[in-house]
């Protein structure tokens, strides 16, 4: 047996350069760093949909009874996306030399997460491959949707908050100056209104260079500041507070988590390792840390049930059903049947937060539309006054 070295853009090539030598590769083994400059390349990945959709084709495959390997290779013929065909060259290649499914994944990164493997290694452990396979799609496409959600919900407020702030910005740097120049020729004297929109006028249109740096630079301070794991943990526990956003946040983290841990419990990946993978679903590092703490006491033997209810992170209706599926031996049955009413939950809060939000951003945009108006109308009447004397 030979070791050796090729360059190739991918593995595929090298395959077919290394077969073009007449030798045949037994593994083959990627350096991710360039040859020339040293410079670590990310590999290509895929978006979460494009993910359950593979999951979804090699269940498929599976159930018609291919084996992996050729359900592998049947779902590369067909697949259309470049990005999609690099990851499956590289885990068939990597399944080729006798790693297992997971283990492939695990090694290529990102788009497998922790989830995904975890779910690949139940799938390869059980024997029900294409069930699990299921399952995990499930996963993924409800993950997508709740996406979506979350970003349908966002998108619109958003678009309010920001017609709000380019409206102030144009009327106080461009209409205001041209409205008050008759009335500041008169020697009126300004109501209080008017001298402070003046002054913020005054200010932006000599400091805007000054005002959009510093908006960066704060918010790359902002960025590095919340990047620390301290102060990413009180960012969460401050977001878990706030009256409408906080109860959005730990619906969704309590959707996931129900959802996810009864499928892999399902599946047949124990407590504790189940618990590890759903932790880095969550999204948020106070539940994170909860979870880490409920993790700990499983392992010393306490009910998973106690911890959760003590992390007062979790709402009472899925301590209860943890505990009655403990007690009944049908955990991952009452984690499941509840997942789907932790998502109309999620749905409910959703709507409750696109009603609310812009609400309050109209009444805002209603008040300066108001305050702005009262600056520019009081010295105009102000001046008829005058003139009418």
């Amino acid at each position: 047996m030979q070791n050796g070295t090729i360059v190739a853009t991918d593995r595929a090539t090298a395959m077919r350069l290394i077969q073009q030598k007449g030798e045949t590769p037994l593994d083959l083994a990627i350096s991710d760093t360039d040859a020339v400059g040293g410079i670590t390349k990310a590999r290509p990945t895929i978006s979460r949909s494009d993910l359950a959709d593979l999951v979804r084709e090699l269940a498929t495959a599976l159930e018609a009874g291919l084996p992996l390997m050729q359900a592998l290779r049947t779902v590369r013929r067909q697949a259309s996306n470049k990005n999609l065909r690099v990851i499956l060259d590289f885990i068939i290649a990597r399944v080729e030399a006798g790693v297992p499914f997971h283990t492939a994944a695990k090694e290529y990164g990102a788009p497998f997460d922790d989830m995904t493997t975890g779910m690949l290694r139940a799938a390869d452990a059980s024997g029900r491959t294409s069930e699990i396979l299921h399952q995990l799609g499930d996963l993924l496409e409800r993950s997508v949707e709740l996406r979506r959600e979350v970003v349908g919900a966002v998108v619109y407020p958003l678009m309010i908050g920001v017609l709000i702030s380019v409206s102030v910005v144009v009327l106080i740097t461009f209409v205001l100056p041209r409205v008050m120049k008759p009335i500041l020729q008169a020697n009126l004297e300004l109501p209080m209104p008017t001298q402070i929109l003046m002054g913020v006028s005054d200010f932006v249109s000599a400091w805007w260079l000054v005002i959009l740096a510093a908006m960066l630079l704060v918010g790359v301070a902002c960025r590095n500041w919340i990047a620390k794991p301290l102060n990413r943990l009180r960012f969460d526990t401050f977001l878990l507070g706030l009256p409408v956003v906080g109860r959005l946040v730990r619906d969704i983290a309590v959707a996931r988590f129900t959802r996810t841990l009864g499928t892999l419990v399902s599946a047949g990946i124990p407590i504790l390792s189940a618990l590890r993978i759903v932790r880095d679903t969550l999204g948020n590092q106070a539940l994170m840390q909860a979870i880490d703490q409920v993790s700990d006491k499983v392992s010393t033997g306490t009910s998973l049930a106690d911890p959760l209810e003590r992390s007062g992170h979790f709402p009472p209706l899925l301590v209860q059903i943890v505990n009655i599926g403990e007690r009944s031996g049908r955990l991952e049955q009452m984690l499941l049947h509840a997942a789907g009413s932790f998502d109309r939950q999620v749905n409910n809060s959703l709507k409750l937060f696109t009603r609310i939000l812009p609400t309050i951003l109209l009444v805002v945009m209603a008040l300066v539309a108001s305050f702005v108006l009262a600056a520019i109308l009081l010295p105009i009447i102000e001046l008829q006054k005058a003139a009418g004397a």
